[in-house]
C-alpha cells in the first residue's frame, strides 16, 4: 500500500510554502503548525513530512521546539529534514520524538551517511532533490555535479532503506509529478522510493499509485493540499486500495 504523506514547512513558526525553493516567494497558510498537523492527521495517516525551513537554510535546526509539539500532539509518525547536517542534530530530534530524520545535504559525505546508517537504522531517510536529473543541496540552492541515480546507487552500499525523491522543477508548481524520472530510479534502485514534488489533483494520485507494483512506497503532497486541489481523504482511500 502507497502511504500518503503530508507535508507541513515551518519558517519563522508558521506553515509556508515556497515557490521552487525560493525564500523570498513565501506564502502563509496558517500560524499555528501543530493545529495543522492535527488536521492532517485527523485522516488517519500514517505520517507526517515535516521541513524546518529556517534550518534548511541555516545549516541547523530552528523550530524543533514547536515540532516536538506536534510529535506529541498527533498519532502519525514525524519525519523531520532540514538542517540535520551532523550526529548531535539526529540524536537532538531523535530525542524530541521524531521517528524519521532526513538527510538531504549531508547525504553527499558517504563517511557521515554510512556511520548514521550504522548508528541510527531505519531513523534515517536520504532526501534526493533533483533538477533535470542532478542532485541540488543547501535549500536546492546548490545544484551539483551529481546524478541522483549514482547518489542512490551510494545510499544503497550505506545500508539506508528510504529515499524521498523530490524533482524540484516540480515541486509547488501544481503541474503534475515527473513519472518518467520517477520509472528511471525506481528501475535502479530496490530501496523504498517516496515521491515528493508536482501533485496537483486526483489524477495525478491515481497515476503514481499506478507506481506502486514499479516499487513507489509514498507520495509527499504539500501544496495541492493547502490550495484545497486534493482532498486528502480521498487520496488516502485511492492509495489504501490494493492494485
Amino acid at each position: 500500500m502507497i502511504k500518503i504523506i503530508p507535508a507541513i514547512d515551518i519558517m519563522g513558526g508558521k506553515v509556508v510554502r515556497l515557490l521552487q525553493g525560493d525564500a523570498s516567494k513565501v506564502t502563509v497558510y496558517s500560524l499555528s503548525p501543530v493545529e495543522m498537523a492535527q488536521n492532517w492527521a485527523s485522516y488517519g495517516i500514517e505520517m507526517l513530512h515535516i521541513v524546518d525551513l529556517d534550518g534548511a537554510f541555516g545549516g541547523e535546526l530552528k523550530n524543533l521546539e514547536v515540532i516536538s509539539e506536534i510529535a506529541k500532539s498527533v498519532d502519525a509518525k514525524v519525519e523531520l529534514g532540514g538542517g540535520i547536517r551532523n550526529e548531535a542534530a539526529i540524536e537532538k530530534a531523535l530525542r524530541a520524538g521524531i521517528d524519521k530524520v532526513v538527510i538531504g545535504t549531508k547525504a553527499l559525505d558517504s563517511k557521515f551517511l554510512k556511520e548514521a546508517g550504522k548508528r541510527f537504522g531505519e531513523h534515517i531517510v536520504v532526501g534526493i532533490d533533483a533538477k533535470s536529473g542532478m542532485v541540488c543541496t543547501k535549500g536546492w540552492v546548490e545544484k551539483t555535479e551529481i546524478k541522483a541515480v549514482d547518489l542512490i546507487k551510494e545510499i544503497e552500499r550505506c545500508g539506508i532503506k528510504t529515499v524521498n525523491y523530490t524533482d524540484i522543477s516540480r515541486d509547488g508548481m501544481l503541474c503534475g509529478p515527473n513519472i518518467a524520472s520517477l520509472r528511471e530510479l525506481l528501475s535502479k534502485t530496490s530501496l523504498e522510493v517516496v515521491a515528493s514534488g508536482g501533485v496537483s489533483n486526483i489524477d495525478d494520485i491515481k497515476r503514481l499509485k499506478a507506481l506502486e507494483k514499479e516499487g513507489l512506497a509514498g507520495i509527499i503532497i504539500g501544496k495541492a493540499l493547502y490550495e484545497n486541489a486534493i482532498d486528502l481523504g480521498e487520496a488516502v482511500l485511492i492509495c489504501s486500495q490494493k492494485g
